[in-house]
């Protein structure tokens, strides 16, 4: 292939999106035959591309995905693959896991067949482990690529981006770091995770942590901090109970040598190595995200929407309705949240309740299935007629377990909480039999509806900021996100042990000029306050384009190239997103003068600002318009690339047999 007249596309971000991009341009290219353009496809990632910074394969085996092995794929399988242009490779992670299982996936190490011998698909495997199977695929697809097709790694990263012919508005020009110059045709961001700004509060804890000599950890990639300067025997504040306290908190444990050990009473116990830190842990809810249900199958199979069904919640578009979330759509899904629960209820414990299950079924039943504002009391009176009051839920209020509770010291909360984890814990092991379990099961199963219906302008801006991100989105995450069954009940031995302590609700942290030390405290439990040396923030750089701190995106939004999506909010007051404009599918990125920038795309995080959910992987088997969206952009992207290199080549083919006949002419 001569690569001067093939198509030079740029894909910067080499991770999972990127490798997406790369497959669906193969497969396209497979699919159109000797139709194709010849393609020259730059990868642009300073990893190893396929599992690129977040999933690189050298990280430490105990950072867990927080989804089975069951859920994620890179590529389109089942009724995705069915789709699309067949994909060269068509290996799900599990499927790959049990073929790597077979001997049948070369260049493993010993520690990764080990892991996926000792996984079932219902296990978490570790982050090393699905980077693995990402470097895989990479490798398959670049081996599988036909003869029309080059990919080529570029070990740097992306700094700049400019119009190679500003006149023309064609091409680009993207400068390395190394300071090199690559000139493509078509450029597509999947950049990913990126470096942030601290937000003015972490500036001041910074400061006082310069000016004092203390040691603020800010937000970072768990696998690029250093846990092992966090010393032994100390007091490290940690602020952050979601996922990267997890990670946090077992590095600073097992990772240390500590061991956990069963009980004997269905509980874990642990046994310190001696080099543990004590850990002091807050969050604005005080408690860390619910744990994953022990499954079978991705969603619970009782779960079954009847309401939040994707027929009902595009009925609005498709009649032209704009929709509000907690008006429209909260609605449907609550529904289904509460049957699910219920009905769970009623299978597993119709003792506890006041009636029959057959009667309470019923009447929930009929009260949910009325229009309208009413059924939602119909339902109360239902409930509250036949359930006792504490075995009745709360939907909204599980994102606030302690809420207007006050306690008389750190000892009584932090007894609370290992209360709140060993029933947690113990949920997650009842699986399909656990009423809570299933009603979160539900709302999982309905975020990926809700993902399909909101996107691009599916909501008003005004509902997607205050409602969606607003208040339904903590619930959910905190629900329906969480880690491993495992780690809570690790963590519940943890502070069993003595190692783990809980700061509070809605803490405040700061500095104490008194003690010249960071402090914790928190205003629901009475006289009780933490301070430290160290203050380690357990939680991701912010995904705002706005305050990214990476010179691609700083470059590109100096020079107008890409803008953030602003919208107005209920009040008139324009709100800034977290993600960039863009056009519709296919993703154009959007000029500051608002024009469509027709060979920059966009894929994966920087789409917040159209679509809810961007950091979760694809789904395996999902549809493509909710659980298995970033294959449908990938594939929409790579399909507006190659149409463009096929009408690009067939003008020049026609202008070169025009230019031959006229010389013919001529000559004659």
């Amino acid at each position: 292939m001569d690569n001067r007249e093939a198509r030079q596309v740029a894909v910067i971000g080499g991770g999972p999106r990127g490798t997406s991009v790369v497959e669906r341009l193969v497969a396209g290219h497979r699919h159109r035959g000797d139709a194709a353009p010849d393609l020259v496809i730059h990868v642009v990632e300073p990893h190893d591309p396929g599992p690129g910074h977040i999933w690189r394969t050298d990280q430490s085996r105990l950072f867990l995905m927080n989804t089975p092995c069951l859920y994620p794929t890179v590529v389109p399988v089942g009724d995705a693959a069915d789709r699309m242009a067949a994909p060269p490779v068509a290996l799900s992670f599990d499927a790959w896991r049990r073929r790597a299982v077979d001997g049948l996936i070369s260049g493993l190490t010993v520690d990764d067949r080990t892991e996926c011998t000792t996984l079932t698909s219902s296990g978490f495997p570790s982050r090393a482990l699905y980077g693995r199977y990402l470097a895989w695929v990479f490798g398959e697809v670049v081996r599988l690529a036909p003869s029309g097709v080059s990919i080529v790694h570029h070990r740097k990263e992306a700094v700049s981006l400019d119009r190679a012919d500003r006149a023309a508005g064609q091409g680009w020009d993207i400068g390395l770091d190394d300071g090199q110059v690559l000139r493509v045709d078509d450029v597509v961001l999947a950049v990913g995770h990126l470096p942030a700004t601290l937000t003015p509060e972490q500036e001041k804890l910074q400061d006082a942590a310069a000016r004092h000599g203390l040691q603020y950890w800010p937000p970072a990639v768990p696998a690029d901090v250093a846990w092992n300067r966090l010393p032994a025997g100390k007091t490290v504040l940690i602020r952050g109970l979601g996922l990267n306290f997890f990670d946090a908190m077992i590095q600073m444990t097992e990772g240390r040598g500590g061991r956990f050990s069963s009980a004997g009473d269905g509980r874990l116990e642990y046994t310190p190595s001696g080099k543990e830190p004590r850990l002091v842990a807050a969050s604005r809810r005080g408690v860390p995200y619910r744990a994953k249900a022990s499954l079978e199958s991705y969603i619970p199979r009782s779960v079954r929407l009847r309401f939040c069904t994707v027929e009902r919640v595009l009925a609005f578009r498709r009649s032209g309705i704009q929709p509000g979330f907690d008006h429209d759509l909260w609605p449907l899904l609550h529904r289904d949240t509460l049957w699910a629960y219920y009905s769970t209820l009623c299978r597993v414990e119709p003792h506890c309740l006041t009636g029959t299950p057959e009667v309470l079924l019923g009447e929930l039943d009929a009260a949910l299935n009325l229009d309208g504002p009413a059924w939602e009391a119909a339902a109360a009176a239902a409930i509250g007629a036949l359930v006792p009051a504490d075995r009745r839920i709360d939907v909204e209020s599980l994102a606030h377990p302690f809420a207007g509770r006050r306690f008389d010291d750190g000892e009584e909360f932090s007894a609370a909480v290992l209360v709140y984890l060993d029933e947690d814990a113990a949920g997650s092991a009842r699986g399909e039999d656990d009423p809570l379990k299933m009603a979160i099961g539900a709302m999982n199963a309905g975020r990926s509806v809700i993902k399909e219906a909101v996107a691009d302008g599916g909501i008003s801006g005004a509902s997607w900021n205050a409602e969606l991100r607003g208040w339904f989105e903590p619930l959910v995450e905190g629900l329906a996100s969480g880690p491993p069954p495992l780690r809570i009940a690790q963590l519940a031995a943890l502070v069993r042990a003595g190692i783990v302590r809980f700061v509070g609700p809605n803490p405040a942290f700061g500095f104490d000029p008194d003690e010249g030390l960071f402090r914790a405290a928190s205003p629901w439990v009475r006289g009780e306050a933490f301070t430290a040396r160290y203050l380690v923030e357990a939680m991701m750089p912010a995904n705002r384009v706005s305050t990214s701190l990476s010179p691609l995106m700083r470059d590109l939004l100096a020079k107008g190239t890409v803008r953030p999506r602003t919208f107005m909010a209920e009040d008139g007051v324009p709100v800034t997103s977290a993600g960039l404009d863009v056009t519709a599918p296919p993703y154009r990125a959007v000029d500051n003068t608002g024009r469509e920038q027709e060979s920059l795309f966009v894929i994966g995080l920087q789409l917040a600002s159209v679509q809810w959910g961007t950091a979760i992987a694809a789904e395996a088997g999902a549809p493509l318009g909710a659980g298995a969206r970033t294959l449908l952009d990938a594939d929409a992207i790579a399909g507006a690339i190659t149409a463009a290199a096929t009408s690009a080549s067939t003008a020049a083919s026609t202008g070169a047999a025009v230019h031959t006949s006229s010389t013919a002419s001529t000559s004659s």
